[in-house]
């Protein structure tokens, strides 16, 4: 789909706000997302799965199913089996979010894995035959979370080749001789996205080439891991998305229904749409999986940190590897000169975790911001004025320097907005009313990332400009940035621009993630701009560009167009991050103990800001994503049966309007050449990173009550 800006003699410019150039077709229902193409005869799928976390079919009944009104056809591991080939997770050289086959045999490994779909006129008729399928399982002992026995926890660098636990100095002497130590632990829970745009697929043959539709965050990756699959050539499949109402990791390239869709449609010489429901994409996609960690903590009378040990231990299925860890940024965060960490991952009999906004941020800075609250309160020194003693310029294990280091900056703008200096330092000193007032502060860092890319820009003799890459409208206002970008670069109205994304038809782009989107497609469409006017003028015009990060090996554009991406930190002898800096104040119940956001303040560092109107949304959509994952967000894991107790978004809690306070985003300049040309870093996972902790903190100086698990519901606090 290509978008047009408004037509607009107005030229952009990067630093200054920018409606959506996009907004238009989304308020009036023209923007097409994977769910709304409806080709002539579609008929519907609808998947079945197992209630239960592990053992086998050892009966199924589809003769009623297969009489319903409308019935097409229904997939089994009996007429599927070894149809689907094997391929690897996307984050180690594969394509998938899971390795498992879909339906290929009756083996269950997970609660909610695919076990049938059914296929039929409408949807209301696939429903209906889905639930007359009579299936009989055969337990076998499940686990179902992390710390439950059988887990079998190993160190990360068991499954991970090349990992190492950073470490420095001499950590256990140091801790023994500090004047002050912290020593908790600390957890978080199972998280699922929840995206309103649900990951509905719909295949269509034309002949032996294969059309798929379908919210993915890297259509390449679908492209070539079905191309694998089914055995036939990449250039035999077209994967198209291009608008994805959310994702933020869900999306993450080739689920496990989409094949099955591709065999249904090819079965029928028809096209088929397999609707996936809300308790389906608990178990089809990824989630965040639950973390623990133990913190200790030790600093001398000056409150300068002497001694920091981070050991983490999170959890991921049987039957892959992957794995998130987040010491790296713990480690790097604070200056200090003894410093150990371990690693640790549990298997459990669930389907495969994966990415979740800022990954291993989350968790990870919410356990050492909320120890460094506590040694802040033990040492009677403000949490600010305790950031600011062990600000460093340098990574203390490696040694590196950062680009830029503006996390004091930030803290200072935030507290001056946020009116910090007149926060109480005695918990339950401040109240309104009924109501128990508590202030909380905590850091937000993120390494920036980028990636390779190829874009291409063509200009017309009247000035005319289109460019073209297959990446991802998220609802980041990539169109919009683009436009804009094109718009400076080349000296024309930004009216005069048109962009396409979403196509596997375009220049090969990559992931979108990691907030390397921008970084990398700004530099891309930067440098084909470039190589534009480069040309001579007068006449039609046109550059392909293939961009990749500094020091890439000479197979990454050749890779990228495989469907393989891998993430790059630039530049390799430095640091490169973002910064932040939240400020809450949250309201405690005296009676009842509920807990309200009343004010969040956000003030970050990211490098350069290329359209505040959409980088500050991106923000505050984070900040308050947060304050959900500090107060409501957790599933549950029954442990009869392994499966998810509340695969809905009844049970599953999100915020409303009504649970957002005052909200304010604070943008700071962060001039860093070094980190890329465009001197661009990324935002899009800044915003929630820390603010689980801050509400923690917040909590504490309200109540007294330090709580170390996630969520802090009224029942935490009763």
């Amino acid at each position: 789909m290509e978008i047009n800006a408004p037509q607009s003699t107005d030229r952009a410019t990067l630093g200054k706000p920018h409606a959506r150039i996009d907004g238009p077709a989304k308020v009036c229902g023209t923007a097409e997302f994977p769910g709304d193409v409806h080709p002539e005869h579609m008929a519907y799928g609808v998947l079945v799965t197992s209630p239960m976390a592990r053992g086998r079919i050892v009966r199924m009944d589809t003769t009623a199913a297969l009489q319903g009104a409308g019935v097409l056809d229904i997939l089994t591991w009996r007429n599927v089996g070894n149809a689907v080939a094997p391929i690897g997770h996307m984050m180690a050289d594969g394509w998938a979010n899971s390795t498992l086959r879909p339906l290929a045999s009756p083996e269950i490994h997970y609660a909610g894995q695919i076990v049938a779909v059914v296929i039929a006129e409408t949807l209301e008729q696939a429903q209906a035959a889905a639930h007359a399928i009579r299936t009989g399982y055969e337990a076998a002992p499940h686990v179902g979370e992390r710390g439950d026995p059988g887990a079998n926890a190993v160190p990360l660098a068991t499954l991970r080749e090349g990992f190492e636990d950073p470490h420095v100095g001499d950590f256990a002497a140091a801790y023994a001789t500090a004047a002050t130590t912290v020593d908790a632990r600390y957890s978080t829970p199972i998280q699922h996205h929840n995206a309103i745009e649900l990951p509905t697929t719909t295949s269509v043959w034309d002949g032996d080439t294969l059309t798929v539709y379908e919210p993915t965050r890297f259509v390449g990756a679908a492209r070539n891991g079905l191309a694998a699959q089914l055995g036939i050539d990449p250039a035999k499949v077209r994967v198209v998305a291009h608008f994805i109402g959310g994702h933020f990791g869900s999306k993450l390239a080739l689920s496990q229904h989409t094949v099955l869709g591709a065999i249904a449609a090819r079965r029928l010489q028809r096209p088929v749409q397999i609707v996936v429901s809300r308790a389906d994409g608990f178990t089809i996609a990824n989630h965040r999986t639950e973390t623990q960690h133990a913190i200790r903590l030790g600093a001398d009378a000056d409150g300068r940190f002497v001694a920091l040990s981070h050991t983490a231990e999170v959890a991921t299925s049987r039957f892959d590897t992957f794995a998130m860890e987040g010491t790296d940024v713990t480690t790097a965060l604070y200056a200090c000169p003894n410093i150990a960490s371990a690693e640790r991952v549990a298997r459990v009999d669930r389907n495969t975790p994966g990415p979740m906004r800022a990954p291993p941020e989350v968790p990870y800075l919410f356990a050492l911001e909320s120890a460094v609250d506590e040694l802040a309160h033990a040492l009677r020194i403000d949490p600010v004025e305790l950031r600011r003693r062990n600000d460093t310029l340098k990574n203390p294990v490696t040694g590196d320097p950062f680009t830029t280091r503006p996390l004091m900056r930030c803290f200072d703008a935030g507290a001056a907005a946020f009116g910090w200096a007149a926060r109480s330092a005695e918990p339950g000193a401040t109240r309104d009313g009924a109501w128990l007032v508590g202030h909380g502060c905590a850091a937000a860092a993120r390494p920036v990332k980028i990636g390779a890319a190829i874009v291409r820009v063509t200009q017309t003799a009247d000035g005319a400009v289109h460019v073209e890459t297959a990446h991802h409208e998220i609802g980041n206002g990539l169109y919009t940035l683009l436009a804009m970008t094109a718009s400076e670069r080349l000296n024309v109205p930004v009216g005069k621009v048109r962009v396409d994304l979403g196509d596997t038809a375009l220049p090969a782009a990559g992931i979108s993630g990691g907030s390397a989107t921008s970084t990398t497609l700004v530099n891309a469409l930067a440098e084909a701009c470039r190589q534009l006017l480069a040309q001579p003028a007068g006449a039609d015009r046109s550059v392909e560009v293939a961009f990749t990060p500094p020091g890439s090996e000479p197979s990454t554009i050749d890779n990228l167009r495989k469907g393989h991406l891998k993430l790059a930190s630039t530049p390799k002898d430095k640091l490169a991050w973002t910064f932040g800096a939240h400020f809450v104040e949250i309201g405690v119940h005296a009676d009842t103990r509920e807990v309200r956001i009343r004010r969040h303040v956000g003030a970050f560092a990211a490098g350069r800001i290329l359209n505040p109107l959409t980088a500050r949304s991106q923000l505050l959509g984070g900040m308050i994503w947060g304050q959900s994952a500090a107060l409501l967000e957790e599933t549950i894991v029954d442990p009869r049966t392994g499966a998810y107790l509340n695969r809905d978004l009844a049970e599953y809690l999100v915020p409303t309007a009504a649970d957002v306070g005052a909200m304010t985003a604070i943008l700071l300049e962060d001039d860093d050449p070094a980190v890329n040309p465009e001197g661009v870093k990324g935002l899009g996972e800044i915003g929630i990173i820390g603010v689980n902790a801050a509400v923690a903190n917040a909590v504490f100086n309200a109540t007294g009550r330090r709580v170390r698990n996630l969520p802090i519901r009224l029942e935490t606090l009763a």
